[in-house]
């Protein structure tokens, strides 16, 4: 008889985990947010946010047009640059903005920073935003609740015209008070009768009130 061969030893994968306990997890950690435009003030809604939103396309695209145009949106002293003015959405409504505007040069305003805020109704841009000073101004187009004379937030509002055009006219119009549509009648009347010590009323009101906004 021919001898038995004994059997070949039995070969046992490299041991693993325990199949009956279950496997930890690890985090996953989020995925960073891409970074802001560098024109985007800070506390300001991403443009993603705001596509998110049930806003209308043309608020959402003048929003992002105020953001990315940094002579408009930020206090610049660059050449050729647009004046000191500031529209920042709210993150809560951005229907809502918290505008900040510089008081130009050469008038009774220069050196303040004035608060205003701007809102959009539900008939934008049929209908003019409505704005108003925060802070305290002497002027005779500008009322103490902070109402603003001016006539493309009235009857002369356009749906062409847009934000920006709006602030540029609010800070033109402390450049060129107009007494004689006054919305403010005692300040006018200290315009109209002595002129020189109503702009000197102004320049201290401005000291006062816009130099730490």
């Amino acid at each position: 008889r021919l001898a038995r061969r004994p059997p070949h030893p039995l070969i046992l994968p490299p041991p693993g985990p325990n199949l009956t306990t279950p496997l930890t997890s690890r985090a996953v950690p989020p995925r960073p947010a891409p970074p802001a435009s560098p024109h985007q003030a800070p506390g300001a809604p991403r443009s993603d946010s705001m596509a998110n939103s049930n806003l209308p396309r043309r608020i959402i695209k003048e929003t992002q047009r105020l953001l990315s145009e940094p002579g408009l949106f930020f206090f610049s002293h660059r050449e050729n640059s647009a004046p000191g003015i500031s529209a920042s959405p709210s993150e809560e409504n951005m229907r809502y903005f918290n505008v900040m505007v510089l008081g130009p040069a050469q008038s009774p305003y220069e050196g303040g920073v004035f608060k205003l805020e701007l809102f959009l109704p539900e008939e934008y841009p049929m209908a003019a935003p409505k704005v108003r000073f925060l802070t305290k101004i002497y002027h005779p187009n500008i009322d103490k609740l902070g109402r603003i004379c001016l006539d493309i937030l009235k009857d002369k509002w356009s749906p062409a015209l847009q934000i920006r055009t709006v602030l540029l006219s609010i800070q033109a119009l402390l450049s060129a008070p107009n007494p004689d549509d006054p919305l403010s009648e005692n300040v006018a009347k200290h315009w109209k009768s002595n002129e020189a010590e109503a702009v000197e009323t102004a320049k201290e009101w401005t000291r006062m009130y816009a130099s730490g906004a």
